[in-house]
């Protein structure tokens, strides 16, 4: 398999990152692998005070020091050079439009899956935007809007045991820069690659895909995730 690597260019040591709705699971998973990987992380949350408790759980749950912090959502927004948008869909477009101003010029990545359940398992949702990323593009004008991190595994990224994770990471966007910073934070990870995936016109299938791995991960129990052949 032939290395995807990210530009030289791209250097994102001493960026930090926010992740709005930092309390979820994936937002607490993806808050502790960047903190390992030497990032300032701001967990963000409706309530600073729920946000203050997961990051000091965090925190004191690592051997090694990590820098972990919690805010509301708005000082998130307003802290991280790079947010990530990791939210119940529920409630998405609502917590962007709230935050246009302190997401202006910064990266938002957009990690949401707008899905349905019911007694035949998870769908995808239509969403009138196209999906959750352009839906997140079309609030915050002035933001660079990307979307990745569809799917990753919150089990895994939060297991102390799970050293090096098995994952190519989707990143879609309009601009060049972004999407490489972006894969380039998901490189941060161990075992992680990040793959440019498109512009954000094709995140719907991105998102809806998330829909397919639920359903593997139920018949096999585990936490399966995707791979890129052929890079």
């Amino acid at each position: 398999m032939t290395e995807v690597s990210t530009p030289e260019s791209t250097d994102i040591t001493g960026r930090t990152v926010s992740v709005l709705g930092g309390t979820g699971d994936q937002g607490r998973g993806l808050a502790r692998r960047f903190a390992l990987a030497g990032h300032t992380v701001y967990l963000g949350s409706r309530s600073a005070e729920r946000a203050d408790g997961a990051a000091r759980a965090l925190v004191e749950a690592e051997s090694s020091p990590v820098d972990v912090r919690g805010l509301d959502n708005a000082a998130a927004a307003a802290a991280g050079d790079i947010v990530i948008v990791a939210v119940p869909w529920e409630g998405h477009r609502e917590l962007l439009e709230s935050l246009a101003g302190p997401l202006a010029g910064k990266i938002v990545v957009d990690c949401v899956n707008p899905l349905g359940f019911d007694k035949r398992g998870p769908f995808a949702l239509d969403v009138p935007e196209g999906s959750a990323a352009e839906q997140a593009a079309a609030v915050l004008p002035e933001s660079t809007v990307t979307a990745a991190f569809h799917h990753v595994s919150a089990v895994v990224l939060l297991d102390p045991a799970v050293e090096s994770v098995d994952l190519d990471v989707l990143v879609l966007g309009e601009d060049r820069d972004a999407t490489d910073t972006v894969r380039a934070l998901a490189e941060r990870i161990p075992g992680v690659r990040g793959v440019f995936g498109g512009r954000l016109r094709n995140a719907h299938q991105v998102e809806a895909l998330t829909a397919n791995l639920i359903a593997v991960n139920r018949r096999y129990k585990t936490h399966a995730g995707i791979r890129v052949t052929g890079l």
